[in-house]
């Protein structure tokens, strides 16, 4: 019998964080902060050590962290033969992804897995324990573009490997092209950071009407009643919730960009503070287009639009890449709400597997 395993393990046996920890070479870390922060948390769990980190040329004026010197890419190479990389950082610019793609030439390079809002690692252990469950979440997209791409993402995740992201990038306008862009009047943007999403579909939807719009982050709220306060069409409406399965009180990290979430999600937060939080179909009745991208509560956010997902079945486009669980609880979940959806998976250049996009999108029963 064919089972997950065997799919997915056909070129290797263990995981990057293994594969580290067995390493004869030096192991440095490309970039600093926040990512840096959660790689070095996962290798004192797994005992790796780390030589140095470094940074590109022309980037490091002095920098230093946790009280190590920051190095130049160029002062890296000379101090030592050969090394691998560690990449700590995400980014979508084409520059800096050629970049990390060229230092392949000489050294192995690692973009490990970490989630964007903490908990498990999806590591050789997380991938055995649930097998099942991601056999499950495959089966359920409708055409065989996204089963390759949920393939290769679950290898990148578990070998860290360049390859299985360059092989799963698709372009804006392709993953676009799966939704009914002329069909939408009435679209609900839950994680509606400064209005950057609206702008968007503004352009691609020439018949809206109204948008609905959540934002918790207070910060980021008042930059998009600023831009909201410019548009007089469609009708827009913001408000400062964050969406959620339930009215209540979220304990909030608040950081002013489109990375504040629930405090609970994050071990490395800025200001926490409470915020109001709303099942969206609680204020909104009616929807034809949903993004959810809200900062690893989608799967909560989803139960908050139940009804309209069973009665309505509004187009909807869920990020699936805050956390480990997100790759079967969320297909499985959309599918169990209405399984009239047609799920497709599509995923945006960036580096690490960001913008990974779950599209759900109306069939007629």
């Amino acid at each position: 019998m064919k089972t997950y395993k065997n799919i997915i393990f056909n070129t290797f046996v263990e995981d990057a964080w293994h594969t580290l920890k067995n390493s004869n070479k030096p192991i440095l870390i490309y970039g600093m902060g926040n990512g840096a922060d959660k790689i070095i948390s996962a290798f004192n769990k797994y005992e790796i050590e780390y030589c140095d980190v470094f940074a590109s040329d022309g980037f490091v004026r002095g920098h230093s962290y946790r009280g190590k010197r920051v190095l130049s890419y160029s002062e890296a190479c000379d101090k030592y033969v050969d090394f691998d990389i560690v990449v700590s950082f995400g980014s979508k610019l084409p520059d800096v992804i050629e970049r990390i793609y060229s230092l392949e030439e000489r050294h192995n390079v690692y973009s490990l897995d970490v989630p964007v809002c903490d908990g498990e690692l999806f590591n050789k252990e997380f991938f055995d324990v649930h097998q099942e469950e991601l056999l499950n979440a495959r089966e359920c997209f409708c055409d065989e573009k996204s089963k390759l791409i949920f393939d290769d993402i679950i290898r990148y995740k578990l070998t860290g490997k360049l390859c299985y992201l360059k092989s799963t990038a698709c372009n804006e306008s392709e993953a676009d092209n799966l939704l009914n862009l002329n069909d939408y009047r009435t679209f609900l943007d839950l994680g509606a950071y400064n209005g950057d999403t609206i702008k968007k579909y503004m352009a691609l939807c020439p018949n809206l009407q109204e948008i609905y719009a959540f934002e918790p982050d207070k910060r980021n709220f008042k930059k998009l009643l600023k831009y909201c306060e410019e548009i007089d069409t469609p009708k827009i409406y913001a408000v400062n919730y964050a969406a959620y399965s339930s009215d209540t009180e979220l304990s909030f990290s608040s950081s002013g960009n489109r990375n504040s979430s629930a405090a609970s999600l994050g071990s490395y937060q800025h200001t926490t503070n409470t915020t109001e939080a709303k099942a969206p179909e609680n204020i909104v009745k009616k929807a034809d287009f949903i993004k959810f991208d809200v900062e690893g509560m989608e799967a909560d956010a989803l139960l908050g639009c139940s009804r309209l997902i069973e009665q309505i079945q509004p187009d909807m486009l869920v990020s699936m890449y805050h956390k480990s669980e997100d790759m079967y609880t969320i297909p499985l979940l959309v599918k169990k709400l209405n399984s009239n959806y047609a799920l497709y998976l599509r995923r945006l250049p960036y580096i690490p597997a960001w913008d990974l996009n779950l599209y759900a999108i109306k069939t007629v029963s």
